[in-house]
């Protein structure tokens, strides 16, 4: 029977740490290429970091395979509960010292159980949105005792993870997403570029957005306000950077509405930096968010946002400052709030510049990367102490009795 009440042997003064992180899978999104610049910026002598993608590694993952060990595939379907000791086995044999999920769902639960199934010291959990899909359920809600720390991406994010999704407040820890003001910043020979490759005219005005193409991003609301705005501004087009299942539904709907000829699907794009460079106005029209990385990139480039008022997408897209703020599904309001800003240059050169200053002070990589190392640090330091040991391995214990009788015949491939 598999002793779960019997904590992990710590390595003393042990540096790195060897840390996991856990996700779906690594298509260009957000979160993803967040946590590969995340990885990249970790000091090497602290931390070790290894991805574990339950499913395909994606482009991503493959991309920084030669940089960093990429473990795939793990899960079979939806009710493959077997994972939870395909992981586990996984983690005993990488000997890792620090879990952390990202995201919720799936993996936020089988990589949170394996990790303890595995005695790995230290379990987080990084969440990135107030709702859908990282909404945390009952079952997820289940394993909060085994957990050591529940990152949330800014202050009110933090709030909505104590309030309402009712996480410990000791266990809540806000670390800000963070962005390379080096990488991400104003290109004059950007705009060019891009509108060169578009066979388009150089003061052509572009809007845009980078975001997956699943129905939580709701690209559709992009794609009516160019078809509203095609008569006030008939030379304007629009960049879709991003790839998914929702893009035959955004190619249908641009041709229903006219409007397929004036937007360019440009699928999976690895010069994030120079795309938001070439841009007049960028644009997000999430349903949920947290704090979305694409608006920070954007505003270091120093180019105005126009978003939909949710999650804590207010905290950096300050209304009539960095940006325009309009409320979920009003297309009205896009429309009006891009027209507004490609008609004054002015008004988008103030904001833009107020956004790079904003991004420079409270959105650095920087200060992200030292947030991630310092958890890790500060909660295997907890973990080492003689004194905290057995509580806390009893205290992870308790929801997982029953996963004793369950793991009785997995015990020869964890061993």
């Amino acid at each position: 029977m598999l002793n779960l009440c019997r904590p992990r042997r710590i390595q003393q003064n042990q540096k790195p740490l060897r840390c996991a992180f856990v996700i779906t899978s690594m298509p260009v999104g957000g979160a993803e290429t967040l946590l590969v610049n995340m990885m990249r910026g970790m000091d090497s002598g602290k931390i070790a970091p290894e991805v574990i993608c339950l499913k395909e590694p994606g482009p991503l993952g493959e991309q920084i395979q030669d940089e960093f060990p990429v473990h795939s595939r793990l899960i079979g379907g939806k009710w493959d509960i077997a994972v939870a000791w395909r992981l586990a086995r996984l983690m005993k044999r990488r000997k890792f010292d620090v879990v952390i999920t990202v995201g919720a769902g799936d993996k936020m639960f089988w990589g949170r159980l394996a990790a303890a199934l595995a005695r790995v010291p230290v379990i987080a959990s990084a969440l990135h949105s107030t709702g859908w899909p990282d909404g945390v359920g009952r079952l997820n809600r289940l394993l909060t005792p085994i957990t050591d720390a529940v990152i949330g991406v800014a202050d009110s994010h933090g709030e909505f993870l104590r309030s309402f999704e009712k996480f410990p407040a000791d266990k809540v820890h806000v670390i800000r997403n963070g962005v390379d003001c080096e990488r991400f910043s104003p290109n004059p020979d950007a705009r060019s570029s891009l509108r060169k490759e578009l066979s388009l005219p150089s003061g052509t005005p572009l809007i845009g957005i980078v975001a997956a193409l699943r129905s939580e991003k709701n690209h559709s609301m992009l794609v009516r306000a160019a078809s509203k705005l095609k008569s006030q501004h008939p030379d304007a087009h629009w960049i879709i950077v991003g790839d998914g299942p929702e893009r035959p539904t955004i190619e249908s709907l641009a041709k229903e509405l006219g409007v397929a000829d004036r937007i360019h699907l440009l699928g999976t794009r690895y010069d994030t930096p120079a795309i938001l460079a070439a841009l007049d106005v960028f644009t997000l029209c999430s349903l949920n968010e947290a704090s979305p990385v694409s608006i920070l990139e954007s505003l270091a480039c120093g180019v105005p946002v126009v978003a939909t008022d949710v999650g804590s997408v207010s905290e950096t897209v300050i209304h009539e400052g960095t940006g325009l703020l309009i409320a979920s599904e009003d297309t009205d309001a896009m429309s009006e709030s891009i027209g507004r800003l490609l008609g004054d240059a002015s008004l988008r050169q103030q904001m833009g510049t107020a956004g790079r200053k904003l991004v420079l002070e409270t959105g650095s990589l920087v200060s992200m990367v030292a947030g991630y190392q310092d958890l890790a640090m500060t909660q295997y330091a907890r973990h080492a102490s003689r004194k905290t040991a057995g509580k806390i391995a009893e205290e992870k214990a308790m929801p997982l009795r029953e996963w004793n009788r369950l793991g009785t015949t997995h015990d020869r491939r964890l061993g």
